[in-house]
Order: structure tokens, then sequence, then C-alpha cells
């Protein structure tokens, strides 16, 4: 019984070369080849390919979707920002108006503020100039004695004697 044994496992080893190349097992491997293939084919056919389409068409579907609501939210955004833009110029024209008017309110007060100073400045001057006049009219009221005993003191000091009121008043005329 050992030998049988041993004979049948050396049979296929003395035999030589692999089983897929031995032409006697061709017709075998090639049914089984086909029946696989035409399995496989059916299964593709009714099953694989009908999912791997269904989701190519849902992925396009949802990348025109998303590209359609990227473009309406675009324009939302480009109108959005026209507003903005209307709304900050007229924010702008606002606020011109408004430094105009204070401008011309400030103006208005400086003008008033000035000629109020300015008056106040001319009754300053005309003070000061009528007690200038008072001042210089006493000076000049002065003079005359003043030139009267200048007179008088170089007389005296000239001829040693003190004039008379009556020689200086005739050196006057």
């Amino acid at each position: 019984m050992a030998t049988e044994t041993s004979a049948s496992t050396e049979a296929p080893a003395a035999s030589g070369g692999l089983p897929q190349f031995d032409f006697q097992w061709w017709p075998g491997q090639i049914a089984w080849v086909l029946v696989i293939f035409v399995v496989l084919l059916a299964f593709m056919r009714l099953f694989a390919v009908p999912k791997l389409g269904g989701t190519i068409a849902a992925r396009e579907a949802k990348i025109s979707g998303d590209v359609a609501q990227a473009r309406a939210l675009k324009e939302e955004a480009d109108a959005q920002a026209e507003a903005a833009a209307a709304e900050r110029a007229q924010a702008r024209a606002a606020a011109q108006k408004l430094a105009g008017d204070a401008r011309k309110a400030a103006r208005a007060g400086i003008d008033q503020a000035l000629a109020v100073e300015e008056a106040r400045l001319a009754e300053a001057a005309a003070t000061a100039d009528a007690t200038i006049n008072a001042a210089r009219d006493r000076a000049m009221a002065n003079v005359a004695g003043i030139a009267r005993d200048t007179a008088s003191a170089i007389v005296a000091k000239l001829t040693g004697k003190a004039a008379s009121a009556a020689e200086l008043a005739q050196a006057k005329g």
C-alpha cells in the first residue's frame, strides 16, 4: 500500500510541466473561462454599470446645480455690492452737504464775531483818539507857558537879569 501511494503521487510529478499548458485540460479551462466571463459580463451589464451611470449622472446633476447656485449667489452678491456702493455714494454726498452747511454756519458765526470785534475795536480806537486829542490839547496849552518860562530862563542866563511879563508877551507876537 505504501508503494501504491508513493507511485500515485510520483506520477503527476513525473509527467513534468504545468497543467494549464497540458492540451488535455484546455477544453475544460476554456469552458470555465467563458462561463465566468459571461457571468461577470451579465453582472456588470445588469448591476454595476447602471449603478455607476446613475452615480455619474447624479454627480453631474449636483455639479450643475452647484454651479447654478454659485451663479445665483454671485449675481445676488453683485447686486448687494452695487446697492452698497450706491448707499456709500449717497452717504458721502450727505456728509459733504453736512460739512458744507457746517462750514457756512461757522463762517457766519465767525463773520458775526468779527463784526462785533471790529465794532468794539473801532469804539476803543475812537476813545483812544479822543484821549490822545485831549492830551495833545492840554500839552499844546502848556507849550505857551513852557515857552515863556524857557525864554525867561534863557534871557536871564544871557543878560543876567529877568525879563518882564510885558517883554515876554511882546516877544511872542
